[in-house]
């Protein structure tokens, strides 16, 4: 964490560590680790509602958990744009990270592969497999998918790649 914000240091601090190593093939332990991800998930929700910083919704889409949908949403310019949110995990999770989807932005940054996945791969990847199996579903939002809206919406919005659903809905009335 050495180089981080204080921010990230204090946010990071606040999100449970995971401590079973299982993946969606591993049965029981496979239960016993989507609690540990919903305890993560449910402490840094709150944290994010008590420092108004809520960003994020998100629920397991099937009941084996391997499947999750939901919404994220990014300020600017005193803007909500709001983003479809998905993910699968992986066969090979803990080890693999999920890789996450904002599939209304495919196609419009270069920070993104086919079908909306964002690009992960530089930054987070190798902080992931550090951190294998302590790191989950909610340490891939706040160090993965946070930092990625904050650095890419403030440029496809001002580049006109994304419009507010306002400004978008005014121009379709024209």
């Amino acid at each position: 964490m050495e180089g981080w914000d204080p921010n990230t240091k204090s946010t990071l601090t606040q999100i449970p560590l995971l401590t079973t190593k299982a993946g969606p093939r591993d049965g029981a332990a496979w239960t016993q680790r989507l609690k540990e991800e919903y305890k993560a998930l449910i402490a840094y929700t709150q944290m994010n509602k008590s420092n108004d910083n809520d960003w994020f919704r998100i629920s397991a889409a099937n009941p084996e958990g391997t499947r999750w949908t939901g919404k994220c949403w990014y300020i600017h310019n005193l803007l909500k744009h709001e983003f479809d949110l998905q993910f699968d995990i992986p066969i090979t999770y803990p080890a693999t990270a999920p890789e996450l989807e904002l599939p209304q932005l495919d196609g419009k940054t270069q920070k993104m592969y086919r079908g909306g996945k964002i690009c992960l791969t530089v930054h987070f990847k190798p902080l992931w497999a550090k951190n294998c199996p302590r790191f989950g579903i909610a340490h891939a939002l706040c160090l993965g998918l946070a930092p990625w809206l904050a650095a890419e919406i403030p440029i496809l919005v001002d580049s006109g790649m994304v419009k507010h659903k306002d400004d978008a809905a005014s121009s379709a009335e024209s």
